[in-house]
Formats: C-alpha cells, structure tokens, sequence
C-alpha cells in the first residue's frame, strides 16, 4: 500500500492541538512548587517528604501504560485521545480543589495520589496526540511548541502564590493550616486545567484509524491482532525482588524501601504468570510491547532514567534547601519559611519561562549537530544548574542554575519524543510513549523510597547535599545519550 502523506498542520493547528498541555503544566507547576510547602505545613518532616511524594511515581508506573494501550484502540464518537485527556482534566480540577483545603497531611497524600493519576490520564495522551497529528519533519516543531506550552504553563502555576502575596492576600496561616495564597492558586489551576484540555479537545478533529493506517503505508490493524511476546526474565525479577525485600528486614534499612522491592516481586510474578499461561488482554500486551522496545527507545530508556532521577531531587528537595540555607527559616510557619518556599515558586517559574523560550532554539542546534547530541549538551548544562544550587545562597542569585535547569528542561521535554516517535510504529504510539514513561515514573519511586533514608543517614541536618547527587546523575544522563543511533528504523 503507498503511503499517503500527513497533511501539514498551520500554526494554529499545532497551537490548537498543543494548547491543552497548557493546562496540565499549569497544574503540575503548582504540584511541583507547592506540595512539599503543603506537606511541610501540615506536619510533615524534610526527611519524610520523599515517601510522601511517592503518589506521583507509583500512580504514573501503573496508568501511563494502561492508558497509552487503552488510547490506541479507542475510536467513537468523541475520537481517539480526547476522551482520555478530558476526563483526566475533570478529576485533576476535583484534585486541586480539595488538596490545598484539607487539613490532615495522610488525606493531603490522598488528594495528591489522585492529582497524579488524572494529570496522567490527561497528560499521556497528548504527548502521542502531537505524533497522531503532524507529518514527521513537523513533529519537531509540534513538540517545540508543546514545550512552550507546558512552560507558560509551569511559569503561571509556579508563580501564583507569590503573585497573590503580593496583592495582599495572606501567605502565612496557623500550623496545619494552607495559607490563602495558595490555595486560592489552586482553585485557578483548576479552572485553567478544564478550560485548557477543552479547548483542543473542542477544536482538533483526529485521524481515524483508517487515516493513520493510509499515512503509514499499511493496512489498518486490528487490536489484539498481532502476536504476543512473553518474556523469560520473569524469575530473574522475582528474585531480585525478593532479595532487595529480604535485605531491607535483615539489615532494618528504610522501610520505605519495601515499595521498590514489591514492585519487582509484583513485576516478575506477572511475567511468569502470563508465559505460563499464554495469557491475553491488556496487561499481556503492555509486557509484550514492552519486551519488544526498538533499539532506540532502550538506549533512551537509559538516559530517561538519569535525567527524572535528578529532576524529581530538584522538585522535592529545592523548597527545604532553599528556604534553609538563602532565608534562614527554621519554623515552617514562619515568615521566613513562607517566603522561601514562594522565591521556589519563582525559582520554577523562571526556569520553565526559559524552556518555553529555548524550545524553539532546539531545533536549529539539532539540525547542526544531531538531535541526541542536543540533548546531551542540554542535560549536561542541567547538571551545572544543579551544582550551582549547592553553592549560592543570595535568593537572586539563585535565579542562575535555574537558566541551566530551563535550557535542559526545554530539552527533557522535546527533544526524546522527536527521537522516539520517528522509530515507533504510528498505530503504536500511544502505548510505547506509555511504556517510555515508566522509565521516567521508576527513578521517581527509587527517589521517593531511598532518599528520605538517604539524608537520615548521610547528612541529616544538610539537604544541599541532594543537589550534589542530581548534579552527578544528571551528567550521568548526559553521558548516556551519546550512546543513542538516531536513524530511523526500517
């Protein structure tokens, strides 16, 4: 069958087709900038943040693949990908508006378990939504202007509460208590996270099946049609599993620590089960689509692991590092503390402002010296951004490693999905970049379990030492991406 070309979209195509991630971001800035400020008002000590985040990872390892599988056999009258960013719109408004309200740091956790999992169910999609809907020498620019998207987004969510405080509404509020400023960001995070999605839901028609098959040169594809792998490794994560379960006990190490081990016991006992039993449906396919990766989405899985290593150090321990060591502040409900964890709020919304400006750079310097070689420059400026925080202590200053940080940011953002989507089969694309996502969500849940033990252990009274480690990880990261072909699979 000939291939038929993909239509190229406008500007305003692009634009509609991305303007939903504005939303998503906006709502992940304040998730970002504002969670651990929560936590800490609510009664939570720095060392027990980690476990507390732990909503995100594990909720992400769990829908982002269940999801990607589910929207590429999902056609009707509402269309492929928009059911699923839309409802996951709704429950993320429900989120937001009961987070910043509670007063009890376990249902706090709750509300932040079900933020993760609708920002999920919404935020999936659209990323092969942008590969669903531009030709492959536009995908570069779709992403580019997606990253704007997410970093305007990111820059409003973040800054809010500082913006409120400087209107006058109340940043300091009693133990237990989320100060005005915040909460009131929330509601309009909410508002903005509906109007967003639908706005692109409302005004992009997708491809139908039929079309995506023409413009990839082949027949439609029946789901489910196509055989499946099982792979033999199951044993090997059983055992690894429970190896890592059996240390923990023996030695007394942090308990938080079970979370990963039970994961890969969970992990390896699906594999055995479903070769056992030649078993179908959706969670044989994820394995089998998972044990299938091309060449190039391993080699990136690699650099992904890395990368969110250091980026979710960066989002929990930057408020406790910053409000320690550039404003002093020793009481979390104190003047002192309120205004460090709003200067991160600006902090983050001035290194997303930089990725929604340097997204559009990216592309000329690939077109120089290669996509993956890009990327790598990019993470490698990330980790000097992250060696700065361990330094400065002016607040402004502080602004410095967050140009690195953005530049990389921009990069993490763009540049893996321009790679990945060029190798993956059309009809595929939403389970694999599900898939890919679980090497993001996996270094998320080691962060989450092992770092909280960490600082116990290694520098109890000193979080700056957290940005050394994403310094050091984020090279790491930079360093892996050398190792990824770009070529385009045949």
């Amino acid at each position: 069958m000939t291939p038929r070309e993909k239509p190229q979209q406008s500007f305003w195509g692009l634009w509609n087709v991305s303007f939903g991630f504005f939303g998503i971001q906006l709502a992940f800035g304040l998730q970002n900038a504002n969670i651990s400020r929560i936590f800490q008002s609510l009664g939570s000590s720095v060392d027990n943040l980690a476990f507390l985040w732990i909503a995100g990872p594990v909720t992400g390892l769990i829908v982002q693949p269940l999801i990607g599988h589910y929207s590429d056999r999902t056609w009707g009258r509402f269309g492929r990908r928009r059911p699923y960013f839309v409802a996951g719109a709704v429950l993320s408004a429900l989120a937001l508006l009961g987070l910043p309200q509670t007063g009890v740091l376990l249902l706090a956790a709750g509300f932040l378990w079900l933020l993760d999992a609708s920002l999920n169910i919404a935020m999936e999609p659209f990323r092969a939504f942008v590969g669903d809907m531009t030709p492959d020498d536009q995908r570069a620019q779709g992403f580019a202007l997606q990253t704007w998207f997410i970093g305007a987004g990111a820059v409003i969510g973040s800054v809010l509460p500082a913006l409120f405080t400087h209107l006058g509404i109340a940043n300091t509020a009693p133990e237990g208590v989320v100060p005005d400023s915040v909460r009131l960001s929330f509601f309009i995070g909410a508002a903005a996270m509906v109007l967003a999605v639908a706005w692109t839901a409302f005004s992009v028609r997708e491809y139908s099946p039929e079309e995506m098959a023409a413009f990839g040169g082949e027949s439609h594809v029946e789901p489910g049609s196509q055989p499946l792998v099982y792979s033999a490794r199951g044993p090997m994560w059983l055992v690894f599993g429970a190896v890592l379960l059996a240390v923990v006990g023996e030695l007394g190490l942090d308990k938080q620590l079970y979370v990963l081990g039970g994961g890969l016991v969970a992990f390896g006992l699906a594999q055995i089960v479903l070769r056992a039993m030649r078993a179908k449906g959706a969670l044989a396919e994820i394995m089998s689509d998972l044990a299938q990766m091309p060449a190039q989405m391993r080699q990136l899985a690699v650099a992904q692991f890395f990368t969110w290593t250091a980026l979710f150090i960066m989002w929990i321990y930057t408020t406790p590092v910053v409000t320690k060591y550039a404003f002093g502040a020793v009481d979390t409900t104190g003047t002192a503390f309120n205004a460090g964890a709003d200067w991160v709020g600006v902090m983050f919304a001035f290194y997303n402002g930089v990725a929604a400006f340097a997204a559009f750079l990216l592309p000329i310097l690939a077109k120089r010296i290669g996509n993956a070689r890009t990327h790598a420059a990019c993470l490698l400026g990330g980790g000097v951004g992250f060696l700065l925080l361990l330094v400065l202590r002016d607040q402004w200053l502080l602004l410095l490693p967050m140009v690195f940080v953005g530049v990389a940011w921009a990069s993490i953002l763009a540049m893996p999905y321009v790679i990945l989507t060029r190798v993956l089969p059309p009809h595929k694309f939403g389970i694999y970049i599900g898939v890919f996502n679980i090497f993001i969500v996996v270094p998320q849940l080691m962060v989450a379990t092992i770092m909280g033990g960490v600082i116990r252990s290694f520098f109890p009274t000193e979080p700056k030492w957290t940005m050394l480690v994403g310094a050091i990880v984020m090279a790491m990261a930079a360093l892996a991406m050398l190792r990824v072909r770009e070529e385009k699979a045949a």
